[in-house]
């Protein structure tokens, strides 16, 4: 609870004459601005746990915070499949194998590769994966699948446009 939120609760408890009906009145729409104030910020960072998707790329996050990462979920608007998926964390359990690398890459102005994976029993899904250094304890690890090569591209672009400019790390 804030100060502020205390202050209004103190306030509205002993206002209670009629003189003082104005100044409670005032008191109360102080309090709802401020906690609309609050209510505003935390939604604000919320909304950053995530990279910041770039404008008109048809996507939504879904997010999941556990104990140690964030996991994201980009999820097409239009028809509510999984576009790729970004776990921030401290470290990944991906490790890249130089034998799987297909494409450079240049993500919020960090330079990786593309590896390419596999999903059990999906062979014609196509699946890449990248890693890329956030800062000196947080790693991003971004996998996409794709049902087909322009399904991929399309992808990609979207990752490549990515900004984690705003995102905000836990220090769990």
């Amino acid at each position: 609870m804030s100060r502020r939120t205390r202050d209004y609760r103190v306030a509205t408890i002993y206002c209670s004459s009629q003189g003082d009906v104005m100044k409670t009145l005032q008191t109360l729409a102080l309090a709802s601005i401020l906690s609309m104030g609050a209510l505003s910020t935390a939604h604000a960072q919320v909304a950053n746990q995530c990279p910041t998707l770039p404008a008109g790329s048809g996507l939504s996050w879904e997010r999941l915070e556990g104990a140690d990462f964030t996991f994201c979920k980009a999820m097409r608007d239009a028809d509510g499949t999984q576009a790729f998926a970004v776990t921030i964390s401290s470290e990944s359990p991906f490790k890249p194998r130089r034998g799987d690398r297909v494409a450079e890459t240049v993500i919020d102005g960090r330079a990786s590769h593309w590896y390419r994976s596999e999903v059990a029993g999906a062979a014609a899904l196509q699946v890449r994966e990248t890693l890329l250094e956030l800062d000196r304890s947080h790693v991003a690890h971004i996998t996409l699948r794709a049902r087909s090569d322009q399904e991929l591209a399309a992808s990609i672009d979207v990752v490549e446009a990515l900004r984690f400019d705003g995102t905000r790390f836990s220090s769990n």
